[in-house]
């Protein structure tokens, strides 16, 4: 599976931005999938992630209250809604589909990734 994000881009604090994030290819459509993070000097982290029926979601504490993930399996794309946005969430973030439909944070259990895109939160 081939996944393309995009929505990235320069926001003031407290702004919002919409992640997009199409799949193509053998798409895995029941299969969970996920955001991640990674800052300068800094490892890549877990987001958000949706399970492949879309129903359970899971975040990390730094996010929780602020971004939302959605999916739409007819359009094989996944969606990361940000608001309250703040300079720690500066980052570059990609899309993941998972090997699974359960959810997870593990890195390991997500097999195809995107590109990233760059997120700049200015103070």
């Amino acid at each position: 599976v081939q996944l393309q994000a995009s929505g990235g881009g320069l926001v003031q604090a407290g702004g919002s931005l919409r992640l997009s994030c199409a799949a193509s290819g053998r798409t895995f459509s029941s299969n969970a999938k996920g955001w991640f993070r990674q800052a300068p000097g800094k490892e890549r982290e877990f987001v958000a992630v949706i399970s492949g029926s879309g129903v359970y979601t899971d975040y990390a504490d730094s996010v929780k209250g602020r971004f939302t993930i959605s999916r739409d399996n007819a359009k094989n794309t996944v969606s990361l809604q940000m608001n309250s946005l703040k300079p720690e969430d500066t980052a570059v973030y990609y899309c993941a589909a998972s090997k699974y439909n359960f959810q997870s944070r593990s890195r390991a259990d997500f097999g195809s990734w995107g590109q990233g895109t760059l997120v700049t939160v200015s103070s």
